[in-house]
């Protein structure tokens, strides 16, 4: 079988979890990328391609071997994937269902549309204006389409949206924006996976933020979620039932509310953390779904676990870190750590989850087990910055 894996940067959820699992699945991968001297040690085949067009995703494939699969993991990447297999007859995602995700004010139209929720939201092309109406105070101000909590930030008045418009557009010319009113209330994810038919509901986490204005996660905490079935019919009024998908929301005093739909599996080492809490290979699970295979049954997960990312909290230079860390076999609670930096990396952090030095994550028999197992790992293994 040939499966061909669309991609930007290497991230470990490629290169420890998805190119595994294909090879497990007994698959020859191709990846395509339009950095490939950053994959030459990925053990596959890396072709050059402009992974961002599907037309030219399209004419790479048919000019090589046949395909059996095409996937991607990235963010960016998902419509254009889902063209691709769609092109070839293969499963696969709807691409509309991929905009609409991936469009944080496409999202709102469609789930108001479609009776789902209402959320008041306002999108801003490049150039508009602060809005004069339509959203209250306090309100959340964040990139259309983007990713890891970039340039997503709290105002609470009009010149606070202004400021905040200026410093946004700054990095981001020619980008629209979205405004929406703040949702207040505990946030949580759903993670599903789907096979054609109702996804199925893998669990969820409870995150934990750092201070506001900024919306920078900290730590996520395996938990029953409490709004699957909310979670259900906004998926299923996207069209996003098919492969992976992680979800976030919030119980607001009004009822649950969508925060953004990432129709991927849930990343920053939680789908290593959720693989592992199944007790099932889920990257070959999610891979089997694209080759055409049923999800199948996942069972529940048992005991507790934790991702806790460690956050940089002021500029310098790395003087001394933990390094990688896998658990000790007998060990009541299985302790995982993924340094993100290195000794003499600089560090500027800029409020997003590009400023984690590096990801613990841990599995015990209950949440005061694996809360104690951090705490102990955290002060012998601080990450000092200078």
């Amino acid at each position: 079988m040939r499966l061909y894996l669309t991609a930007l940067k290497p991230t470990d959820s490629v290169t420890d979890g998805f190119l595994p699992a294909a090879r497990a699945l007994g698959c020859d991968v191709t990846v395509l990328t339009d950095r490939p001297e950053r994959h030459l040690d990925s053990g596959a085949e890396v072709l050059g391609c402009d992974v961002r067009d599907a037309r030219a995703v399209i004419d790479v494939i048919a000019h090589h071997h046949a395909p059996d699969a095409v996937f991607s993991n990235s963010d960016h990447l998902q419509a254009e994937t889902a063209m691709a297999a769609a092109y070839f007859g293969l499963p696969g995602k709807d691409w509309r269902a991929c905009v609409t995700a991936k469009n944080k004010a496409l999202t709102r139209r469609r789930l108001a549309e479609a009776g789902v929720e209402t959320v008041r939201s306002v999108r801003l092309a490049p150039g508009d204006p602060a809005p004069r109406d339509g959203v209250p105070f306090p309100a959340v101000v964040k990139p259309r389409e983007g990713v890891a909590s970039e340039d997503v930030v709290l105002v609470r008045d009009g010149l606070e949206l202004e400021a905040a418009l200026r410093t946004i557009r700054e990095r981001r010319p020619g980008e629209a924006l979205v405004v929406e009113e703040y949702l207040e209330g505990p946030l949580y994810t759903l993670e599903t996976l789907g096979d054609g038919g109702e996804p199925l509901v893998l669990g969820g986490f409870r995150t934990t933020l750092g201070a506001l204005p900024h919306f920078v996660e900290e730590r996520l905490d395996w938990e029953p979620p409490p709004a699957p079935g909310h979670v259900l019919r906004a998926l299923a009024a996207l069209g996003a039932g098919f492969g992976a998908c992680h979800t976030e929301y919030v119980m607001t005093q009004a009822g649950p509310r969508i925060i953004e739909v990432n129709y991927r599996v849930i990343g920053d080492h939680c789908d290593f953390l959720l693989g592992d809490l199944l007790g099932v290979p889920l990257f070959e699970r999610i891979l089997g779904v694209h080759l055409g295979a049923s999800a199948g049954a996942l069972g529940h997960a048992h005991g507790h676990g934790t991702a806790l990312s460690v956050v940089a909290d002021r500029r310098g230079s790395v003087v001394a870190a933990p390094g990688t860390v896998a658990p000790v076999p007998g060990d009541s609670v299985r302790l995982w750590h993924r340094p993100l930096r290195a000794v003499g990396d600089r560090v500027e952090p800029d409020n997003t989850n590009r400023d984690y030095l590096g990801i613990v994550r841990a599995i015990g028999p209950d949440r005061a087990s694996v809360d104690a197992a951090l705490e102990a790992f955290e002060a012998g293994n601080p990450w000092v910055i200078a």
